[in-house]
């Protein structure tokens, strides 16, 4: 039995571990990865004297699907948890907490949001329930839309933008109410009267538990468990050609037949193997469109005066190159230890991919200036590590939700194929975990 994996991020690795699971030594499971290495967007560099990741950082810890699969792998002692503390938003050039109460930087008052935007602005947000809310049931937006017609635009720049973008890699314009934001879509569809009625009904009740976990030693430690686990044959720099049905199972270029295939590789990548094989799917996957950004890891003195404070996010609008930085040595415990202070800075947004021509030299001159301008410190690395994730992020935009129905349900009748990935239903680690189980688990029907 031969199965292959086209793509070898998270998705893929999982899949290839899963299938190990079931089918046992009985299989050649062949990983393919166009890359020089496995992994995708998790990468685990060394900075400030240890690992750090300078890809996905962290994941939403209250998914369950991280750390059952580390506890599964005897990874458990590798699991981590935020030191607690908030992050900043900066915007009109200072630094205000980040609003409390709301869906995404959404506001579910105009106290949550006070400071942060003007007067009139929030006036407006405290009209928003007396105003008509027009809303069919099943429909879709983009989020910009929403907000700013409720809520002005202030609150989408301001507050949503930030909180968007870090996870995206995009904005409000570029990201759909329904693919993004599923629960406040289901509200409206419910028949809430206002959008400040929706998202205060949507929002979880106050707790302590963390809302983030990371990987202790970054997530290269679960990448080579995965890989060691699955006992794959991992074939790098080499990527999936053609697919196309065969007497008996399927055709993959380069690796020829095999009894199934699991296309864990991004939504265009994905669109063009499936041309030949399942055309709807095909033209639906195409229409998702790729963000790209740039990451730099900046290690520094540890008597650097950063601010008590997870991360700075920056909002729409600010005279700044980066659009968010994250204080590692002071949102995770374990980074603190350490002999220096470790900074990411993220740079690039959808539809603006000019940072990655940059050289290393000038992002990391523009992290450091950024930062020093948002905390008012004196900025001088002592090393920097530059990572370019370009195509690296799914855009979940208006019509999302519809495009991934048409894939899963053509792919869903072709036995021996399955498709997984960021794209599909959701870009964190926890979803992509959940997307490569579902995708071993449809092939190992046809197999059994």
């Amino acid at each position: 039995m031969r199965i292959a994996i086209v793509g070898g991020g998270i998705s893929g690795l999982v899949a290839a571990y899963r299938l190990r699971g079931a089918v046992g030594d009985a299989a050649e499971i062949l990983v393919l990865d166009r890359a020089d290495r496995v992994g995708g967007v998790l990468f685990t560099g060394e900075v400030g004297g240890g690992p750090l990741d300078l890809g996905a950082e962290a994941f939403v810890g209250r998914r369950p699907e991280v750390p059952r699969l580390m506890r599964e792998l005897g990874l458990e002692s590798q699991l981590v948890t935020p030191a607690g503390l908030r992050p900043l938003l900066w915007s009109q050039g200072r630094a205000h907490s980040v609003p409390e109460r709301t869906l995404m930087g959404i506001p579910s008052n105009a106290e949550s949001v006070r400071g942060l935007v003007d007067e009139a602005a929030l006036a407006w947000i405290a009209s928003e329930p007396d105003r008509p809310l027009r809303w069919d049931s099943g429909s879709d937006t983009d989020v910009y839309s929403l907000v700013s017609d409720r809520f002005g635009a202030q609150v989408t720049e301001r507050s949503v933008d930030p909180l968007l973008g870090g996870v995206y890699a995009g904005s409000s314009r570029s990201i759909g109410v329904r693919a993004a934001l599923p629960t406040l879509a289901r509200a409206l569809d419910d028949g809430a009267r206002s959008l400040t009625e929706a998202v205060a009904s949507v929002l979880p009740p106050p707790s302590s538990t963390p809302v983030f976990g990371a990987v202790r030693d970054g997530y290269g430690v679960l990448l080579d468990t995965l890989v060691q686990r699955s006992g794959a044959t991992i074939v790098t720099a080499t990527s999936g050609t053609r697919l196309a049905r065969g007497q008996h199972g399927w055709v993959v270029d380069p690796v020829g037949t095999v009894d199934a295939v699991i296309l864990a590789t991004p939504a265009p990548v994905t669109a063009r193997l499936l041309g030949g094989v399942a055309p709807s799917a095909a033209s639906a996957l195409s229409e998702i469109a790729l963000s790209s950004s740039a990451l730099v890891a900046l290690a520094l003195s540890r008597d650097t005066e950063l601010p008590k404070n997870s991360g700075i996010l920056v909002a729409t609008g600010e005279p700044l190159r980066a659009k968010a930085f994250t204080l590692s040595g002071r949102k995770w415990t374990h980074l603190a230890e350490r002999e220096n202070l470790v900074v990411r800075v993220s740079f690039g947004k959808f539809g603006d991919d000019s940072t990655l021509s940059w050289s290393d030299d000038e992002l990391s001159s523009a992290a450091a200036e950024d930062l020093a301008t948002v905390t008012g410190v004196a900025i001088d690395p002592l090393s920097s590590v530059v990572a370019r994730w370009r195509g690296g992020l799914a855009q979940y935009a208006p019509g999302h939700t519809e495009r991934v129905a048409i894939a899963e349900s053509e792919v869903a009748t072709l036995d021996g194929l399955a498709i997984a990935g960021a794209y599909l239903h959701g870009v964190g680690v926890p979803a992509c975990v959940a997307s490569g189980t579902a995708a071993a688990e449809k092939v190992l029907t046809t197999l059994s």
